[in-house]
């Protein structure tokens, strides 16, 4: 039996796909596997007595301290790095680093702890690594770096010993430290927040942002923006898991541009805020003075946080809104290299759904990451090219012998369906289609191949209808040809349909939430393959099947129609799986669409 050439095609670009997500080569520093051990799966055994040595710039620390660590020594490849409790070295990592130099070194995610270790980022040689440890509130009394150092692939240490750090008051080691500077610690003075964020008083006393909704902002996940009016002045807390800087911008509209914007940016383990003004899409333009007031920050346990007063009216400052009126709330995030230099988002801002004025009525909302149109374009697109596309063209395929006695409308009850089904599809697929482009108000540059793909699926689409309109008599002369062409158009169109979905998932602007958004679509995709395989070797058998006659031995190969009719209440059991496995796959895309 020949294997369908769509399954085929689209099978292999599942295997690519998954590839893509699940193999990880450790070249590259992705080593949350060795989170515990922190021993690389490298086939050979660790080496008895380290070359590379650990230090620190102090040996005491409070919650909230960052502490310089800097791992040293002959050439190496890869390295990881954490802290623990220096009484049980078993024990999950403990606090958060932040990095110095993004080219060669990476934060990694161990436990329930974001940004606990460090790991390299190529195996590019290097002689030293600098990081900042931040210590958590609930840090041990004792904290011990170790760090696991590679060579060469064979060549490697594992938990390197490095010095122990302690609390106040707590009794130091009898080790000396190698480290000879002063500790590089966080004031707690009026700049420095010494617990976090709550969401006590959210829609009562103060006008809060939350994203998830109602999110602790004490987690590791939560994007927390709030607003309290305090007489003439407005207090403002932002918070998020954030390595590089956090801002909200105050506009008229849901685009950038002409904005009045607020960012807290991480700047060697110290947050600057500043005020900036946002010119279209361009970076924005920090001012050299502002009128914040009451300015304080916290970095611990992954989160940056920072806190400030503003006047409600700032006539002296022309790029600054009056917050007593109504505006679109934007809250953002990304990375800032040294100098406090800020990059683009690395995913979709936050957008509240309409204007809000933060000096009026408490209220406690959320936003999405994602526009309502881009939402509605990948809804309607996995409706169109999941489900009615695919129910179409198994129904064409495999029920034309069980429903070719059974008319509608004067018409073959498979084929009424088949044309009802792919007219939806045609109706869904072109309705979605222009949804980006109201939205972006043009072309997007920044979206890949999908765009590409998108125009050459709807051209498919649409020259599918159209060769369908003309579509010659069952015995005319050319109906192979078209039957030809009708198989390969679909069949090309529905392989690029899922490689433009599949693409489509990894945008910002959609900012579905990732791995689940893929292993929808590969579960969608094996679901359909093996049930097209399912009923291809049904068909098959029943083709083959012979009827032996006992009088002459003869075998007897059975016609087509009367074998499908045979398995009439298997394919309909089949089918009623298929439909509702598909609606199943509908529900958990619509379900994620709808969290974003």
């Amino acid at each position: 039996m020949e294997l369908p050439s769509l399954a085929f095609a689209v099978w292999i670009f599942i295997c690519f796909y998954v590839n893509k997500y699940s193999v990880v080569g450790y070249p590259s520093g992705k080593v949350r596997g060795a989170c515990t051990s922190m021993i690389p799966c490298h086939g050979s055994s660790p080496q008895p007595s380290p070359q590379h040595t650990i230090t620190v710039n102090g040996t005491e620390f409070k919650p909230g301290d960052g502490i310089e660590v800097h791992l040293s020594g002959p050439d190496f490849e890869g390295f990881f790095i954490q802290a623990r409790n220096a009484e049980d070295l078993d024990s999950p990592a403990v606090g958060s680093f932040i990095l110095v130099d993004r080219r060669s070194s990476q934060l990694l995610t161990c436990g329930h702890t974001k940004n606990s270790a460090v790991s390299h980022t190529s195996k590019a040689k290097k002689k030293s690594v600098k990081v900042y440890w931040i210590a958590p509130e609930d840090a041990p009394k004792r904290v011990q770096f170790l760090a696991t150092v590679v060579k060469k692939y064979k060549t490697f240490w594992v938990k390197i010993p490095g010095p122990i750090v302690s609390q106040p008051r707590v009794l130091s080691p009898t080790t000396p430290l190698p480290a000879t500077s002063e500790a590089l610690s966080t004031s707690h003075s009026l700049s420095y927040l010494s617990k976090p964020f709550n969401a006590s008083g959210c829609g009562s006393l103060k006008f809060c942002i939350r994203n998830p909704s109602n999110c602790d902002p004490g987690s590791a996940s939560c994007f927390f923006l709030s607003f309290q009016q305090e007489k003439s002045s407005v207090f403002i807390e932002m918070s998020g898991p954030s390595e590089g800087y956090l801002a909200f911008a105050l506009s008229h509209d849901q685009w950038m541009g002409g904005d009045d914007a607020y960012l807290c940016v991480n700047e060697d383990h110290r947050v600057h805020i500043s005020t900036a003004s946002l010119k279209g899409r361009s970076p924005p333009v920090l001012d050299s003075e502002n009128a914040l007031e009451g300015v304080s920050w916290r970095l611990a346990d992954g989160l940056l946080q920072c806190s400030f007063r503003r006047p409600i009216y700032l006539p002296a400052y022309k790029a600054r809104f009056n917050l007593d009126a109504s505006y679109y709330i934007f809250l953002a995030d990304g990375e800032a290299s040294e100098g406090g230099l800020i990059h683009k988002h690395h995913h979709q801002p936050l957008i509240t759904y309409r204007k809000y004025n933060v000096t009026g009525l408490p209220e406690n909302i959320g936003g999405s990451r994602s526009p309502r149109l881009i939402e509605a374009h990948g809804a309607l697109m996995f409706v169109a090219w999941i489900t009615t596309v695919s129910i179409g063209v198994i129904v064409a395929r495999f029920f034309k012998p069980v429903w070719s006695h059974s008319f509608l409308f004067g018409k073959e009850v498979w084929f009424q369906v088949h044309r009802i089904l792919m007219l939806t599809t045609v109706m869904l697929t072109s309705i979605s289609f222009v949804l980006p482009f109201i939205y972006r108000r043009g072309w997007s540059q920044q979206a890949g191949f999908h765009p590409y793909l998108g125009c050459t699926v709807m051209t498919l689409t649409i020259f599918q209808l159209l060769m369908a309109g003309f579509r010659p008599a069952r015995h005319a002369p050319r109906r192979q040809l078209f039957n030809w062409f009708h198989w390969s158009t679909g069949t090309t169109a529905r392989i690029l349909a899922v490689v433009t979905m599949f693409l489509g998932m990894d945008l910002p602007a959609l900012d579905l939430p990732d791995p689940w958004d893929a292993y929808t679509m590969i579960g969608f995709v094996a679901w359909h393959v093996g049930f097209d395989m399912l009923l291809e070797i049904h068909s098959y058998c029943l083709i083959c099947k012979v009827e032996v006659i006992d009088d002459d031995r003869v075998q007897i190969l059975q016609s087509l129609t009367s074998a499908e009719a045979e398995g009439r209440l298997f394919k309909q059991v089949v089918l009623a799986i298929y439909v509702c496995g598909n609606i199943a796959f509908l529900i958990a895309f619509l379900a994620a669409v709808s969290q974003i």
